[in-house]
């Protein structure tokens, strides 16, 4: 991707954010994919962080806990 500025690094995970780059280079979508994304991660106790530099693309880590149970059916 084009890279995400700092001050919107936060602000993409909210629903229905889009950054104004996205916008003016009218990029379809609804500005739900990471909101969902960490819902998802968070409920399950974990956490999702993004590295990114405008011209130089973005990085998307989870993190999720470990669980050494097995899942009850």
């Amino acid at each position: 991707g084009i890279g995400i500025p700092e001050e919107d690094q936060e602000k993409i995970f909210r629903r229905f954010y889009r950054t104004a780059g996205a916008r003016a280079q009218g990029e379809s979508g609804a500005g739900l994919g990471l909101a969902i994304a960490r819902s998802i991660v968070e409920a399950h106790g974990g956490r999702i962080q993004v590295e990114s530099a405008v011209g130089q693309g973005s990085l998307f880590s989870i993190s999720l806990p470990f669980s050494s149970q097995s899942p009850q059916p």
